[in-house]
């Protein structure tokens, strides 16, 4: 079992209707995805700008929904909840600075997009006609922002993954 933490926002992206709509939807899919792969799910959103005086927090089986309070983004109440005796999280944001905060304090982090893919394969896992997307061969990955990673390593061996990229790949397996 995982812990699995989200930046639910940022998964949700800015192409859609009713930014409702998108926000239950997401918490329905990521419910099925718990009861089908039992890990354990906290969504953080923002209420920075609506939201109460208070965290809000709603447990719906094992999916824990935040609303950061008022004043507060998500990317604080994030950064807040990785802490060394917390929860061995696997953070997902595609914002870099949630992203590099999240692997500068030792754990897994990784793309909504790539989260995305994990999440629609569990949900579709009995289609067949799905292409294997996930290509761990391949050396141009980009990074979170869009770019292009370097090519040159500057130290190390260049056949082994770096400390980061192995914690990510490890991550990408649990989900």
């Amino acid at each position: 079992m995982a812990h699995i933490l989200i930046d639910g926002y940022n998964l949700i992206g800015t192409a859609h209707g009713s930014l409702e709509k998108a926000r239950n939807d997401l918490i329905d899919q990521l419910q099925k995805y718990s009861q089908i792969k039992l890990h354990d799910i906290t969504l953080v959103f923002d209420g920075w700008k609506n939201g109460h005086k208070d965290q809000t927090r709603i447990k719906a089986a094992h999916v824990t929904i935040i609303y950061s309070r008022l004043g507060e983004t998500a990317d604080v109440a994030i950064r807040k909840m990785l802490t060394p005796e917390g929860k061995p999280w696997i953070v997902v944001s595609s914002d870099r600075e949630i992203y590099d905060f999240a692997a500068r304090k030792d754990f897994a982090a990784i793309t909504s997009d790539e989260f995305e893919d994990k999440l629609f394969r569990a949900l579709h896992e009995n289609s067949e006609s799905i292409p294997d997307m996930q290509d761990d061969d391949d050396d141009d990955h980009p990074l979170p922002d869009g770019r292009q990673a370097p090519n040159a390593r500057f130290k190390g061996n260049p056949r082994k993954l770096s400390k980061r990229d192995k914690k990510k790949q490890q991550a990408l397996k649990k989900l």
